[in-house]
Order: structure tokens, then sequence, then C-alpha cells
């Protein structure tokens, strides 16, 4: 019975994606190695022990875990994290171990969700011991991502020396230089402002935690879970957004334009002096900053946190348009990203969330028209913004509307196929009309 069950298509597909995620992090390893610094699997197993760089990101990861017990286990398992991380603070202060960086706490989640995965396979059987695994997975899964995208961050700085920030400035001209006003307007808002914005750029996981533990709150109930969820897009987004790094490679104004890119930087201008008209070229930056710009990632998982919290209760819809403009308003107004990169990534998460829900649902003719039009939009932007970056600036009021009404067209694309797939609503029967009693 159990060899027949390998044997189904979907434990096979599931069996393969472990054997290739599984490889694709031992070649991160090997990569990160190469350059002298632990890999993504090396740095999560420090955290085992170490202070861990995130432990917010660690406890919304084992909430993740958690949804696939009851509630006296949450209870136990919480109880346990909680009761781990006091005797780490406690001999941590006994030892007089100082914190460089990081947290002092997320040590005991982590310890949990391992320990979860050792009762999965030593004391479960069946669909139970499958199902904790899932959602074990899940949550190192989360982690993983963190990790993956680290360490493909360093990649990029050490393989790709030359940079394309001047082609991306120019063509911004297009749309007036999002990132110099918007950069000016959070400076006037002063430490207050500036701190509240990077609470909500650096917390971005957690938000999507939020999301994503309503999506999946009935999972304990149904013991199994929804087709598709907003942590499968966000962890594609993670693995596909680093490879256009490799391709397109930007470091963003603050770096190529500000004081944060030392005798790098083209010169000391963002966020005050837009950067002048010329023709732009290819410049070498440090082997340091990662090259993390296009698209923006950060703007791409809030879209996804946006599009996932359409369904859910009047609060949660607040909460994801909130945390889109917050993060809109973040990353550009600190000087990450140019305002092309954000169109990008808007069309870059709509082609993606676009395909897994194909993916699940099956492929038919407006499905893969629309998956196509988002690639073949985002790939002209790719275009356009290296070999026509003189001309959108030359002519502002000709491109600046055109690339604002390319993205607003994969959103209308999206929103238009997607309706059509949404279950309808049986019509309400009246009832026949009854012949009277005389």
């Amino acid at each position: 019975m159990g060899g027949a069950a390998w044997r189904q298509p979907r434990a096979i597909l599931w069996a393969t994606a472990a054997v290739v995620t599984l490889g694709f992090l031992i070649a991160l390893e090997i990569a990160a190695r190469h350059y002298g610094l632990p890999g993504p699997i090396v740095t999560q197993a420090q955290e085992v022990v170490v202070a861990p760089k995130s432990g917010f990101l660690l406890y919304a990861s084992m909430g993740l875990m958690m949804l696939v017990l009851t509630w006296r286990q949450r209870f136990i398992a919480l109880g346990a994290a909680i009761g781990i991380d006091l005797v780490f603070i406690l001999v941590r202060w006994a030892t007089d171990t100082k914190l460089t960086e990081g947290h002092p706490f997320g040590n005991g989640a982590l310890w949990v969700i391992l320990g979860c995965a050792v009762f999965a396979v030593t004391r479960r059987k069946g669909p139970e011991r499958v199902l904790l695994l899932k959602g074990v997975g899940l949550g190192l899964l989360l982690v993983a991502g963190r990790k993956t995208g680290d360490t493909w961050l360093l990649i990029t700085s050490k393989t790709r020396p030359l940079v394309l920030d001047q082609y991306v400035a120019t063509a911004d001209h297009a749309l007036g230089n999002p990132s110099w006003l918007v950069g000016r307007m959070v400076t006037a808002t002063g430490t207050i402002g500036e701190l509240f914005l990077d609470s909500v750029y650096t917390q971005l996981p957690v938000a999507a935690v939020v999301v994503a533990l309503y999506q999946l709150r009935k999972v304990a109930v149904e013991r199994r879970f929804p087709s598709h969820h907003l942590v499968r897009t966000f962890l594609v987004i993670g693995l596909l957004g680093p490879a256009i790094y490799m391709i397109f490679p930007v470091v963003g104004p603050i770096f190529a334009y500000g004081a944060d890119g030392g005798h790098w930087a083209v010169a000391d201008l963002w966020p005050d002096t837009p950067p002048p008209l010329g023709t732009p070229h290819h410049m070498a930056f440090d082997e340091i900053t990662p090259r993390n710009c296009m698209p923006s990632l950060h703007t791409a998982w809030a879209t996804a946190i946006f599009i996932h919290s359409r369904k859910g209760p009047r609060i949660l819809r607040y909460a994801g348009a909130f945390w889109l403009i917050a993060t809109l308003a973040a990353t550009l107004g600190f000087g990450y990203h140019y305002g092309a990169d954000i169109v990008a990534g808007v069309v870059f998460t709509l082609t993606i969330e676009a395909a897994l829900r194909s993916h699940e649902r099956g492929w038919d003719r407006s499905r893969i028209q629309l998956v196509a039009y988002g690639t073949a939009v985002f790939a002209v932007l790719l275009v356009a913004y290296r070999y026509l970056p003189v001309e959108m600036a030359t002519y502002p009021w000709v491109f600046g509307p055109l690339l604002v009404l390319a993205m607003v067209s994969v959103i209308y694309a999206y929103v238009r196929t997607t309706r059509q797939w949404e279950p309808k609503a049986a019509p309400v029967r009246q009832a026949e009309p009854q012949p009277e009693l005389v």
C-alpha cells in the first residue's frame, strides 16, 4: 500500500520538489563557502544555539507550524518555546555572553519546530504524520527562504561587479524621479516617521504570516492544507527574484547616488538633487552592497499580501492595503528603489500569482494568456530600462504614462481573468405560488 502511494503523481511531485530544494540549498551553501561565508544551511543550523537574526520570524514560522496542532498542543508548544528561550537568556547572562547582533529570543521556537519533526517521524503514522511534517516543512521553508535570500544577495554582490543604476535612474525621469520626491517627504517626517516606516519594511515577513494564519486557520479541523495560499507565493517570489538580480544588477539610489555609496557613488545627490540627464553607462561598485533592486521584491511581497488579504475580514483587508502603501513609501523614501523597480515588482508578482493559481486550477486559454501577457510586459520593461532610458527621460510625458499603463493593464487583466475563476453563487429559487384554500 505504501509503495502504491509513492507511485501516485502527487507524491512523486512532492518528492521531486524536496530533492530539488535540497540540491538548491546545497548549491548555495557551496557558492557561499567559495566566498568564505556560511550558506543558508549552516546559518540556520547555527541558530539552534546562537542568537537568531530574527526571533520574530522564528516565532512566526512556529505559528505556521502550529496550525496543524490542536489548541492543547499549541499551548504546550508555545510554553516550551518560551521556556527554552528563558533558559538561553539565563545561560547567556550567567556566562556574560554579549549579543552583538540578532535577537535574544527565537531559539526556543526553532527547537520546538525541530522537535515536532522528530515527534512526527517517531510517534505519528499515516496521514497524521504527513500533516505534521507538512506543517514543520512550511515553518522551516519560511525561515529557509530568508536565509536563502541572504545568500543570494551575497552572490549578487560578488559576481556582478558592474551595475546598471545609471540606466534605471535615467529611465526613472519618465516617472518624475519618485525616489527623490518620496525621500524628501520621509526626511521631513523626522525620526518618528523613519522609525515607523523602517518597522513596516523590516517586519514584512511577519505581516505575511498574519495573512497566512488567517488563510490556514482551518487546517487543524479539516486536516489538510488549502490548494493555494500566501506562503507559496512568497517563496516563489523569493526564489525567482534573485535570478533577475543576476540579469539586471542594480544597487539603488541611496548607494549609487547617495552618501551610503561612498566613493563608489556617482555623486551625493539623493534625495535633494535628481540625477542630471546624460548618457548612462555601466558603473563599477563594491563587492558588499547587494544588487537587489530590479525588481523590488519588497513591493512584490507587499503586493502579494494585498492580493491575499482581499478575501479576509475588513480589518485584514485594511491591514493589507496599509502594508502595501507603507512598504511603497519605505522602499522609495529610504532610497532603496527607483520608481521603475516598483512598476516591475507589481507586474512580477501578478504574473507569479496567476501562474500559481493556474497550476492549481488547470491551464486553460485565459490563464495561459494572462501568464504570457504578464511575462511579456515584464520582459519589455527590463528591455526598455536597459536600451531606451535616454528616450524615456527625453519624452517623459509619453513614456511615463506608458509605463503606468503597462502596469495597470496587467492589473486589469489579472482582476478580469481571476474573477472568472471564482465560484458563482447559485441563484435563490423563488417559492412556487400555492393555491389558496377557498
